[in-house]
C-alpha cells in the first residue's frame, strides 16, 4: 500500500502571509491524518517562509503513535537564528523519515536531485547521523541519475524520485518517455535494495498513471496541488480522493 503524506508547508505559506495563526497547520494536518492520510511531509528552511521550527515540533507530537512524520530539508544548510538546522530538528522530533534535499537558500522549490558522484563523500556521514537518531533516511533524486543505486551504499533506505519533469510532459499530454524513465529508476532502485517515494507536482491528474507503473511505489509526498485542490472541493474529499487513486 502506497503512503500518502501530505506536505503542509502551503498552509503556513497562506499563515505568515498575513500572519497570526490562521490558518492553523496543526488543524489542517490533524484534518488529514483524520481523513486517511498516512504521513505528514514539512519541508523547513532557513528563511523561515513557511513552515518553522515550532511548527516542526508542534507536528512532530501530532504525528508521534499515529502517523509517520517526514522532514525534508538541506543537511548541509547551516544553523541560523530561527532555524536550528535539519540534524537538531530531527534529533528533537525523531521522525519516521528524513528525507534529504540539494536546495539552496534561493529556491522557491526543490528542481534537482542529488549528484552523488559529487557529493556522496559528505552524504554519508549525514546519512549516518540521521539514523542515529532512528530516522529512515531518503535521498531526492532525479530519474535519469546515473547512479542512483549508490544512494544504498552511502546508507540511504529510500529514494524520493522527483517527478517535475514527469508532472511537466503529463500536463502537455506526452508524458510516455518521461513514465518510462520513472519506472526504470524505480526498477533499478529496488534491486539495490531501496524503497521508492515519489514526489513533486503530482496531482490527481496524472498520479494515477505513475502508481499503476510503479506499483510498489512506497510513499507519495504531495502538497501543492493537494492544497490548491483542496481550496475547491474541501480538505477531507480531496485526502480521500488521494487515497483512492493510490488504492487503485
Amino acid at each position: 500500500m502506497t503512503v500518502l503524506s501530505v506536505n503542509v508547508n502551503k498552509i503556513a505559506v497562506l499563515r505568515n502571509s498575513r500572519g497570526g495563526r490562521e490558518p492553523d497547520v496543526r488543524h489542517a494536518a490533524q484534518t488529514c491524518i483524520a481523513a486517511g492520510a498516512g504521513g505528514i511531509t514539512v519541508h523547513p528552511r532557513p528563511d523561515r517562509r513557511h513552515i518553522r521550527p515550532d511548527d516542526v515540533q508542534v507536528l512532530g507530537e501530532l504525528c508521534r503513535g499515529l502517523v509517520e512524520f517526514n522532514i525534508e530539508g538541506n543537511g548541509f544548510a547551516p544553523a541560523r537564528e530561527g532555524y536550528p538546522g535539519l540534524i537538531a530538528l530531527v534529533a528533537q522530533t525523531q521522525p519516521a523519515q528524513c528525507t534529504l534535499v540539494p536546495d539552496g537558500d534561493g529556491q522557491i522549490t526543490s528542481d534537482h536531485g542529488f549528484d552523488l558522484r559529487a557529493d556522496a563523500a559528505r552524504l554519508k556521514p549525514l546519512i549516518a547521523a540521521l539514523k542515529a537518531h532512528r530516522a529512515r533516511v531518503s535521498l531526492f533524486m532525479d530519474v535519469d541519475a546515473p547512479d542512483i543505486e549508490r544512494a544504498a551504499e552511502l546508507g540511504a533506505d529510500r529514494v524520493e524520485l522527483y517527478t517535475g519533469p514527469y508532472a511537466e510532459a503529463y500536463a502537455r499530454g506526452h508524458h510516455a518517455r518521461e513514465l518510462e524513465t520513472c519506472v526504470r529508476a524505480a526498477e533499478r532502485a529496488r534491486a539495490a535494495g531501496l524503497d521508492v517515494n515519489a514526489g513533486h507536482d503530482l496531482n490527481q491528474a496524472n498520479l494515477g498513471a505513475l502508481k499503476q507503473a510503479i506499483p510498489f511505489l512506497a510513499e507519495a509526498s504531495i502538497g501543492h496541488a493537494l492544497i490548491g485542490e483542496a481550496l475547491y472541493a474541501g480538505l477531507v474529499p480531496t485526502v480521500q480522493a488521494y487515497l483512492k487513486i493510490l488504492a487503485a
